[in-house]
């Protein structure tokens, strides 16, 4: 009787990658929500889901991107006023900047106040050398918003860059704050050192738009996808150089924290996630999975344990068809 062989798993030219970036951002990114008050519970616990983050990334040898508000890498306040742009966004909406009032509520450092203050964070996170600590703007700046300018936009850009000076850091790539991408903005980007982006998902989900234009059904429809292929795989082909522009690397996947009510639905969930990174291992192209370190501030264990499902699978697919996981600059060196 004949054997019959399991054919081995046919490969694309180029490998797959898994990028991973996570929007660092603590109290700056959500003082302006309404819902500030329930978000105080993901910030108390930010600080121990990052530490067994890093330990389940080195556990499977996976790297990320940490997109981190320039804000957060000061550890006193003196320091963080001593590093504030004199050039300042002008938002025809003052409640959107952080200049107009909100300094009033910072502490006197990072001890007494651990929502506004990261630099140990980040320190931890630059002990891990494999990870990229990258730009969130300076003062968790929106791009599409009314009244600001490309100005203004630099102005904080080189906040961001000196503040992460700092610490020893260079930033090289840039997550736009609440996806509001804004392609007049590259070029300037790229002058102050920015090699790559990460680009809006290609889907009419998550086309860039500021806070007015948000619609309520347009987020019912992404919540939707989170469960449902409503979009595709989103998968990505590596990008090509510019010499003049930074490059795209778009977004695949939001990863929503997990939520006691639909707890049933992990399943689904999973699945979502592990088709489309087993559709980029088998096409060679990107699955660029995000999120915030504090989605996972509550509910910790049950968060980590779907992280840890995902990182597994990525092992399994860098092992069938030798996916790689990247960071969003090494994107770009490749490139």
């Amino acid at each position: 009787m004949a054997i019959m062989h399991q054919p081995a798993p046919i490969r694309p030219p180029r490998p797959g990658a898994l990028v991973i970036s996570l929007d660092f951002e603590l109290m700056w990114g959500m003082r302006d929500k309404p819902s500030l008050d329930h978000y105080m519970g993901n910030f108390n616990g930010v600080r121990e889901a990052l530490r067994r983050m890093l330990e389940a990334f080195g556990t499977y040898d996976v790297k990320a991107t940490f997109a981190t508000v320039g804000l957060l890498f000061f550890s006193t306040k003196e320091e963080m006023m001593a590093g504030l742009p004199t050039l300042r966004p002008s938002y025809l909406n003052p409640h959107l900047s952080p200049y107009t009032d909100h300094f009033t509520k910072v502490g006197p450092n990072e001890e007494s106040d651990p929502y506004h203050f990261a630099a140990s964070m980040i320190k931890l996170v630059q002990a891990h050398p494999a990870h990229e600590v990258a730009c969130h703007t300076f003062s968790h700046y929106y791009c599409l918003e009314k009244g600001q300018t490309v100005e203004q936009f630099s102005a904080d850009l080189e906040a961001a860059q000196a503040a992460a000076r700092s610490l020893g850091i260079s930033l090289s790539s840039l997550v736009f704050p609440r996806n509001q991408f804004n392609p007049a903005y590259l070029a300037i980007s790229r002058q102050l050192g920015i090699t790559a982006f990460r680009g809006n998902e290609r889907n009419w989900l998550h086309e860039a738009r500021n806070g007015e234009q948000e619609r309520l059904l347009r987020r019912g429809f992404r919540l939707l996808d989170a469960w449902i292929n409503l979009t595709g795989h989103n998968c990505h082909a590596f990008p090509a150089a510019r010499p003049d522009l930074p490059m795209d690397i778009p977004a695949s996947r939001f990863l929503r924290p997990w939520t006691p009510r639909l707890r049933r639905l992990e399943g689904l969930r999973l699945r979502r996630i592990t088709k489309a990174m087993d559709h980029a291992a088998r096409t060679g192209t990107i699955f660029h999975l995000w999120w915030h370190p504090h989605n996972f501030g509550v509910n910790i264990a049950e968060n980590m344990d779907f992280l840890v499902k995902v990182l597994k699978h990525f092992q399994q697919l860098h092992g069938s068809h030798a996916m790689q996981s990247l960071t969003m600059k090494e994107i770009a060196e490749r490139a």
